[in-house]
């Protein structure tokens, strides 16, 4: 490309060189990098051999030169040609259309010269591609269909609760019933191994829980957890008077009741101090939540405390299935005596 009489480049070459910055803007850096080193590779072979690789660069241009009206690459961004050359996109498409040329090494003469035949086979083609049943479920769609088997049972709009869906009849008896602690039925216990969020929403499994945690030497653990959530929905006056009293009790030197966490986590907690509001143990409380769900939790439900639980509840649910089985005969009995 470079002018040996005035060593600077022609007009055209100049032109083209300016066309091919444009096109390949953001790889030129790399472009001009490749071309510098090869340069300088060149420089260190004797004039034999560079005349040698000039003649093989030559042959290969030669032979693999594009067919006159397809689409050359270094002078068309080849993104920009596949659009265009899109077979029937339009009327003005065709009359642009060079005779005896071709467009693109992908289209025929035959579908230029017969383009409604050629459109009949691509719709032909896309019909047979919706027919296809070929779509993977995804693993969203696959962990929907599971947490939906896993909460039916607990809808009261698809399995009728007991004594009455809440959302129908008006009556709040359901709701009442579980927030009992006593008489919990197995349904109800069978939850708390979804989740630890499951397992602390409930009234039961929370008292249950930390029993448990109090067997372990742990229970400093929920009450903690319980003091930073009690504390969000304290009094704006007396969130610094709270915050100090959690800090007394769980984490100053002399604590009366102390946790164990990070470091991290203390130092942390320790700075917002400086500052108290609602989310100043936030960081030391998700730390022991963590810490409870990865072990505390998963040791309780392969516990006995957890089975015998489960167990006991099944037992007085099933007596009292029967019960009401033989009250129920027992009365039609009397209703056809009578």
């Amino acid at each position: 490309m470079q002018n040996k009489t005035r060593l600077e480049l022609a007009d055209y070459e100049a032109e083209n060189l300016a066309r091919l910055q444009k096109m390949f803007s953001r790889k030129w850096e790399f472009i001009f990098m490749q071309a510098e080193a090869q340069a300088k590779v060149d420089k260190k072979r004797d004039k034999l051999e560079r005349k040698v690789l000039d003649s093989q660069e030559r042959a290969f241009w030669d032979v693999h030169r594009p067919v006159p009206g397809c689409v050359n690459t270094t002078e068309m961004d080849i993104k920009k040609a596949c659009r265009m050359n899109k077979p029937f996109k339009s009327a003005k498409h065709f009359q642009s259309a060079v005779g005896g040329g071709r467009i693109s090494p992908s289209v025929s003469e035959a579908e230029l010269n017969s383009p409604q035949d050629s459109i009949k086979v691509e719709i032909k083609s896309l019909k047979h591609r919706l027919d296809r049943r070929n779509v993977k479920i995804s693993k969203v769609a696959d962990v929907y269909i599971s947490f939906f088997e896993q909460y039916q049972e607990y809808d009261a709009f698809l399995v009728t609760p007991e004594p009455s869906n809440p959302w129908i009849s008006d009556s709040v008896d359901f709701w009442d019933l579980e927030k009992q602690t006593k008489d919990i039925p197995a349904r109800r216990v069978r939850r708390w191994a979804f989740s630890l969020k499951e397992l602390l929403r409930d009234p039961a499994g929370r008292e249950q829980f930390f029993k448990f945690l109090e067997k372990e030497f742990s229970a400093e653990n929920l009450k903690f957890w319980d003091a930073v959530q009690e504390l969000k929905q304290v009094h704006s006056k007396d969130i610094p008077l709270k915050v100090q009293e959690i800090w007394n009790e769980y984490l100053a030197p002399d604590a009366n009741c102390p946790i164990n966490i990070d470091s991290k986590s203390y130092e942390i907690t320790k700075k917002n101090m400086e500052t108290p509001d609602r989310w100043t143990f936030e960081e030391a409380a998700a730390h022991l939540y963590q810490l409870m769900k990865s072990d505390s939790y998963s040791r309780y439900l392969r516990s006995e405390m957890y089975k015998e639980y489960l167990n006991g509840m099944k037992k007085k649910t099933s007596v009292k299935g029967i019960r009401s089985v033989i009250s129920f005969s027992a009365k039609k009995e009397q209703t056809a005596n009578s």
